[in-house]
C-alpha cells in the first residue's frame, strides 16, 4: 500500500493503495468489525476491481541476461525449497498435531525460506521485494480463494443445494444411476470452476445431488465423498478462478499467456473427470 502511494509511475496509485489497505484491515481487524463493515469492505474492493482501479506498481525486475545466467547456474536446485516446504508441512502436521494445519504451513514456509537463503544466498531484502513483486503480478486475483470459500458457505446457508436438487430431478431419468453419477461428478467440476474452490463446491453439490440421487439410492457415502471431491479438483485444473493454482504459476513464470497453465492441464483434466465417473459408478454401487 505504502509503496504504491510512493510510486509516481503507478497508475491509479490512490485507489490501488486503498484496495490493499481495505484488504489488510479486514485480515487484521475483521474479527472485531461489525459484520456490516466487513461486508462493506468486500463491496468496496469489488467496486475498485470491477472498475479496474487497481494497478501494479513498478518493480525491480532483473534483466533477462541476469535471470538466464542465474537459471543456468542454479539448475534444478530451485525446486529444493518448494519440495522441502511440502515435505516439512506434512511432517509438522503429522508429528506436531497441536499446532494445527495452518501453523504447520507457516512453519514449513519458514523452513523453506531458510533453505532458499542457504542455497542461493540472495540479499535478505529480496524476500520482501520479491513477495511484493509477486503480489503485484497476481493482483486482485490473489484474494479469490478466500472470497470464493466464503461464498460457498453463503450458498450452502442460502439453500442453493435445494434449488440444484429441484433442477436436477427434472433432468435425471428416474432410477438411472449412471446418469446421476455423471451429473454429480460433472456438476462438482463445473461448480468448482465457478467457485474456484473444491471445498466450497462440495458442500453445495453434495447436498443438492450427491445425497438425494446417489447416497439415498444405496451408494457408498465414503466412495461418493472421496471421488466427488477429487472430481471437483478436475474443475480446479480448468479455471482461472483457482488463482493460486493456475494464475499464480503463470505470474511466477512470467508466461506470455496467463492461461498457459490451464491450457496445458485441460486435456488431462477432462480425461480424469471421465475416469471419476466410471470409478464412482462401479465402486459406489
Amino acid at each position: 500500500m505504502a509503496q504504491a502511494l510512493k510510486d509516481p509511475t503507478c497508475e491509479k496509485r490512490i485507489t490501488t493503495a486503498a484496495f490493499w489497505f481495505i484488504l489488510a484491515a479486514t485480515f487484521i481487524a475483521g474479527p472485531y468489525f461489525p459484520r456490516w463493515i466487513t461486508g462493506l469492505c468486500v463491496v468496496l474492493m469489488a467496486i475498485l476491481t470491477a472498475f479496474k482501479r487497481v494497478a501494479p506498481r513498478s518493480s525491480d525486475v532483473p534483466a533477462a541476461a541476469k535471470t538466464r545466467a542465474a537459471a543456468d547456474r542454479l539448475g534444478y536446485s530451485v525446486f529444493i525449497p518448494p519440495l522441502l516446504l511440502a515435505f516439512s508441512a506434512v511432517l509438522v502436521a503429522t508429528f506436531f498435531k497441536s499446532l494445527g494445519a495452518n501453523n504447520a504451513i507457516g512453519v514449513s514456509g519458514v523452513i523453506a525460506l531458510i533453505a532458499a537463503f542457504l542455497l542461493f544466498r540472495p540479499k535478505p531484502v529480496y524476500a520482501a521485494k520479491d513477495c511484493t513483486r509477486l503480489t503485484d503480478n497476481v493482483g486482485v486475483t490473489g484474494i479469490l480463494p478466500q472470497v470464493l470459500a466464503a461464498l460457498g458457505a453463503v450458498f450452502t446457508a442460502a439453500g442453493v443445494g435445494d434449488v440444484i436438487a429441484a433442477g436436477v430431478s427434472a433432468v435425471i431419468p428416474s432410477g438411472n444411476l449412471f446418469a446421476a453419477t455423471a451429473v454429480y461428478c460433472i456438476a462438482m467440476a463445473v461448480f468448482t470452476m465457478i467457485m474456484g474452490n473444491g471445498f466450497a463446491a462440495f458442500s453445495v453439490i453434495t447436498v443438492g445431488i450427491g445425497i438425494p440421487f446417489l447416497i439415498a439410492q444405496g451408494a457408498d457415502p465414503a466412495v461418493v465423498g472421496a471421488l466427488g471431491l477429487t472430481a471437483g479438483y478436475c474443475g480446479t485444473l480448468m479455471t482461472p478462478m483457482a488463482a493460486n493454482f493456475n494464475i499464480l504459476p503463470a505470474a511466477v513464470l512470467e508466461t506470455k499467456n496467463k492461461y498457459t497453465v490451464i491450457l496445458s492441464q485441460l486435456p488431462m483434466a477432462l480425461f480424469m473427470l471421465a475416469i471419476h465417473i466410471v470409478l464412482m459408478y462401479f465402486l459406489a454401487f
